[in-house]
């Protein structure tokens, strides 16, 4: 974990709403596509999705997205030609406990 890198990834008022989004999927995206896919949020959020969600352009969604997941912050999961990210427990976990202790 490298907690200056995941700073500089929650700095930015967009990334820290996708990991709020990504906290619980279902109070902020409609499922039902990826269940009749027989997907579910537990595989993450199409990019696609988040991008809708924030109103943002699609390479700025994607840099951010790769900035929070460079800070271990974020999990991906390639499924054909979609990617799905998911927000990364332990490393988020082991963050709130650095703060705690060291803060």
């Amino acid at each position: 974990m490298e907690p200056l890198l995941i700073y500089k990834a929650l700095s930015n008022e967009t990334r820290s709403q996708i990991l709020q989004w990504l906290k619980n999927p279902k109070d902020f995206f409609d499922e039902k596509p990826y269940l009749q896919q027989g997907l579910s949020f537990r595989i993450g959020v199409c990019v696609g999705d988040i991008q809708t969600r924030a109103g943002l352009a699609q390479s700025v969604i994607s840099s951010y997205l790769l900035t929070m997941q460079k800070a271990g912050l974020l999990e991906s999961e390639r499924i054909g030609k979609w990617t799905y990210y998911r927000r990364n427990e332990k490393t988020i976990q082991e963050f709130s406990e650095y703060v705690q202790k060291k803060l």
